[in-house]
């Protein structure tokens, strides 16, 4: 009879027994990798069972030390790396105790000492794994998640990075992709994408202001675009489906502290001094204008990850997040798009993330990766670049002469792209300052008819200009035919490139020869319309006209007579 609530119940108590074993039960059994025999087995009343002769015969082990009796046996971990240790972990929550109980032997059993360390006195262990290349890096489960040790469990360390409150029942190491595997109670499966900045990981790592990890290499090739949008698309909308790894090159880094900005560094020293001296005035000396002005105009810390090619020319840089600790973003092995990104992402784009401008892919060859920050106008760069190389297998089909043949054309095609968006851009700018100079002409006390006339031909010059450029919006509007415009020809070569890895056509050659003339002839006109609105500018200016945007002032301290 075994006590229940702190005392033996008679046989007349209700449910007695019920959902009880009768016998004890094997919760966990291992098999050493190294040497063949050697076999570990655990019982739900806190046995440990080891034979070395492929169960001919057995040693029980009863007494763990600092273990209560009677315990379950959650997890035995045979070692990669010596045939004589063994890692065990117990949790006893069905006797009111939540404790932690991981321990460690290097005889297979006979002796054993606790790695409990610093983890949480209220979190029952249940899993455990041991790293197959770092011999010193060991990952644990508890009730509240996951937890790595750099040290073979001297001290430990909790991975969050998106991982909920939540059991973790189950971790394996996939040895291939080197991915850290956790089965959670009541919330599946997480995967944690490449330990491998991990396994280089050491006490001196974490001790510096931070830290760029070694990248692996990453695998070019084009991804397959889904119908709908993210992850399962529309057609998938009843099916679960997690997100893959990010696509291209992931970063990895360590930041010791979150950079902060001058006010968070005031108020977390008026937090502190508050908490040091009460009530006591002055605790700090009040900020002063020029103090709370400067606050307000500092930009706030940046993390950013420039990524170079073989040449030390700069091919894209990344904004990271500036958060302590261990964080990672991606490099998509493309150039940077030639539009103007929004200054907030626009919620549709998310969902239709396959229609985002996005620039050339990159070619294949070796990267560097240079961790910097960005703070009160000063860079930093951290440590050394990180070398990583792109590459291309044969079965993906991309062959590297037609990938070179395409990213030079690509290169050529964003060129042409940029001059034509900010060709178009500039005619929509002008024209509502003409807008506005028709407004302020109108509030003029002066004859402005003949700049009204000037304007209002400017105003049709430009408006044919701008079909040619970016297509007839009125004739559209209705349905109508048009003619192709300049960037609609540029749109529709890129639109079809941005998923190739073939070497261009035929065809878009020959549209990008008819887009490049007429652009050279429509920036040509631009730059002409451009100097007449100059000349414009300055004489509504002279005429005293109310200010319009683009457009600075004339004047002079007048003289007494």
């Amino acid at each position: 009879a075994i006590p229940v609530m702190g005392k033996l119940w008679s046989p007349d108590a209700v449910n007695k027994h019920v959902s009880t074993a009768f016998y004890g039960n094997i919760s966990a059994l291992a098999e050493s990798p190294l040497k063949e025999g050697v076999l570990y087995a655990g019982t739900d009343d806190g046995l440990i069972q080891v034979t070395e002769d492929g169960g001919a015969h057995w040693q029980r082990i009863e007494n763990l030390p600092g273990v209560p009796s009677n315990a379950f046996v959650s997890r035995i971990v045979a070692s990669h790396f010596d045939d004589k240790l063994v890692y065990a972990t117990i949790e006893n929550h069905q006797n009111s105790d939540f404790k932690p109980y991981v321990l460690r032997s290097a005889d297979r059993g006979k002796t054993w000492t606790s790695l409990a360390a610093n983890l949480p006195q209220n979190g029952p262990v249940w899993a455990l794994a041991e790293d197959t290349v770092n011999r010193d890096l060991l990952f644990l489960g508890n009730e509240y998640g996951i937890w790595f040790s750099l040290d073979s469990g001297k001290k430990w360390l909790q991975l969050k990075g998106g991982l909920p409150v939540v059991a973790v029942r189950d971790a394996v190491i996939q040895q291939r992709e080197s991915d850290l595997v956790l089965a959670t109670f009541g919330r599946s499966f997480y995967v944690l994408d490449d330990i491998t900045p991990l396994r280089s990981v050491n006490r001196e790592t974490l001790q510096q202001e931070a830290a760029l990890f070694p990248v692996r290499d990453s695998l070019l090739y084009i991804q397959s675009s889904r119908i709908g949008g993210r992850n399962q698309g529309f057609l998938g909308e009843t099916f679960y489906v997690a997100p893959n790894p990010p696509y291209g090159a992931s970063f990895t880094y360590y930041l010791k502290e979150k950079y902060k900005t001058l006010k968070e560094i005031r108020q977390d020293a008026e937090k502190k001094a508050a908490k040091e001296h009460g009530n006591a005035y002055p605790a700090l000396p009040y900020p002063t204008r020029d103090q709370l002005r400067e606050e307000a105009e500092e930009q706030a810390p940046s993390i950013w990850l420039t990524v170079r090619d073989e040449s030390g020319n700069v091919v894209r840089q990344i904004a990271g997040t500036n958060e302590k600790g261990i964080n990672r973003v991606a490099w998509d092995l493309r150039y940077p798009g030639t539009a103007l990104p929004p200054p907030q992402a626009d919620p549709l784009a998310v969902i239709f993330e396959e229609n985002q401008p996005t620039g050339t892919l990159a070619m294949p060859g070796t990267y560097t990766v240079q961790l910097s920050c960005k703070i009160r106008d000063q860079w930093k760069d951290f440590s050394q670049p990180q070398k990583f190389r792109v590459y291309t297998e044969a079965e993906t089909g991309i062959n590297s002469e037609s990938l070179a043949e395409l990213h030079k054309f690509q290169r050529k095609l964003a060129r042409l792209d940029r001059a034509a968006a900010a060709a178009i851009a500039y005619g929509n700018e002008m024209n509502t300052r003409l807008g506005s100079i028709h407004r302020a002409l109108a509030q003029t006390p002066a004859d402005t008819r003949p700049l009204r006339q000037e304007a209002d031909v400017l105003q049709h010059e430009l408006a044919k200009l701008m079909i040619s450029l970016r297509g007839d919006q009125v004739i559209s509007a209705l349905n109508e035919q048009t003619l192709t415009s300049i960037s609609s020809r540029i749109r529709d070569i890129a639109s079809e490139e941005r998923l190739s890895s073939s070497a261009p056509s035929a065809t878009h050659t020959a549209q990008y020869e008819i887009a490049s003339s007429e652009f050279a002839d429509a920036l040509k006109q631009l730059k002409t319309l451009a100097a007449r609105f100059e000349t414009l500018q300055q004489r509504v200016e002279k005429a005293g006209a109310p200010w319009t945007p683009g457009r600075l002032p004339e004047w002079e301290v007048e003289q007494e007579k």
